[in-house]
């Protein structure tokens, strides 16, 4: 694995610290690497070229 470092808004990693504190995952990482692997299967699910954006401005 690599390691990659990124900015996350405190009320977004606060969420993640939630999930792992009750047990939906074992740490923040894999909770970033559960997101990661879902954006990028629905993006495959959508080989109509009708692909959703991710990103927020």
């Amino acid at each position: 694995m690599e390691r990659v470092t990124l900015r996350i808004p405190k009320q977004q990693i606060e969420e993640v610290e939630r999930m792992v504190d009750t047990g939906e995952f074992p740490n923040r990482s894999e909770a970033i690497r559960s997101a990661v692997r879902e954006m990028i299967n629905e993006q495959e699910s959508h080989d109509d070229g009708k692909r959703r954006s991710w990103a927020k401005v």
